[in-house]
């Protein structure tokens, strides 16, 4: 069952962020956070009717508008017109209007549960692909592995060829060696022979 969605608003830098979450861990978790704004004081649940259901239209969405105003949380928002006007239009600046006390209101339940339930579902979404980005990781590591595997059997049969190669050619030279030893051998010989038989042709 989808947890119910909760909206919580804090600043950071030139604007003031708010999100429909189920806890503050989860928004902190989605501002990317990397202390405990509640703790600090810098994050708060906020029950402000315009700013809830904003949150709820776009659950687990980080919506903005220029810090220290109160205009409507949008998904994208402009810079604070003080950054872009000067300071002369920032001395001009009236203070935002207050929200009267102890007129908070809550969403609607069925609001609360539609938002809730497409925040569950993206979470959902969310985990399937970080499943699918890890399975895919994991396929290229083995694929990465077998290519690896296949390089080095090919490396050793090349470098196996090359010896065999290399011993091949040191025979050969051997061979070739004692051929020509050998030849040179035969061809004294021979002529000695020949010599002789000559020799015995004169004596006749």
């Amino acid at each position: 069952m989808a947890r119910k969605l909760k909206t919580y608003q804090t600043s950071i830098g030139f604007y003031d962020l708010a999100v429909a979450a189920p806890s503050m861990k989860a928004a902190l978790q989605i501002w990317g956070a990397d202390s405990n704004l509640f703790h600090q004081g810098f994050a708060r649940e906020v029950e402000d009717a315009a700013v809830v259901a904003a949150t709820l239209a776009h659950p687990g969405t980080v919506l903005r508008r220029p810090v220290a105003t109160d205009g409507a949380f949008r998904v994208t928002s402009d810079l604070p017109k003080d950054l872009v006007e000067g300071p002369a239009r920032a001395r001009q600046r009236k203070e935002p209007a207050r929200r009267p006390e102890g007129k908070t209101v809550r969403p609607d339940g069925a609001a609360a549960r539609t938002a809730a339930a497409a925040f569950d579902q993206q979470r959902k979404r969310d985990q399937a692909q970080r499943r699918a980005d890890i399975a895919e990781a994991k396929q290229r590591e083995r694929q990465s592995a077998r290519i690896a595997k296949a390089q080095q059997a090919l490396d050793a049969a090349e470098q196996e060829h090359d010896a065999r190669g290399a011993a091949l050619e040191a025979e050969r030279e051997k061979l070739d060696k004692r051929a020509d030893t050998e030849q040179q051998r035969w061809e004294r010989q021979r002529d000695k022979l020949r010599t002789a038989l000559d020799r015995a042709k004169e004596h006749r």
